[in-house]
């Protein structure tokens, strides 16, 4: 079992940044790929970011490719963090952000496990 929590949402202008947070809990966070989703307003919830168990593999939707960064610590330091870093933030990147546990990243489907959301709202 992994419990998440979301945090670092907000409001910016078009252009600035937004670091997420998501703290798990749970043995076994080390072992599960990691990954944000978002949903916005009338939309189906869409694949954001994902980082495999280790860090060492990354992958990014399209539309966020080169200004969103994912990262992790693991249970080595006990911080146990998931983190997506966003610059160059657009209007179209507003949404309520989700971070999930133990996606398949074959196929991008999500895992069964979901933090509550954070809302991010970026302003022209």
């Amino acid at each position: 079992q992994v419990q998440l929590v979301e945090s670092g949402g907000g409001l910016v202008q078009a252009g600035g940044s937004l670091r997420l947070s998501c703290a798990a809990s749970g043995r076994t966070f080390s072992t599960y790929t990691m990954g944000w989703f978002r949903q916005a307003p009338g939309k189906e919830r869409e694949f954001v970011a994902a980082i495999n168990w280790n860090g060492g593999r990354t992958y990014y939707a399209d539309s966020v490719k080169g200004r969103f960064t994912i990262s992790r610590d693991n249970a080595n330091n006990a911080k146990n963090t998931v983190y997506l870093q966003m610059n160059s933030l657009k209007p179209e990147d507003t949404a309520v952000y989700y971070c999930n546990a133990d996606l398949t990243i074959a196929t991008m489907t999500p895992g069964g496990f979901w933090g509550q959301g954070t809302q991010v709202t970026v302003s022209s």
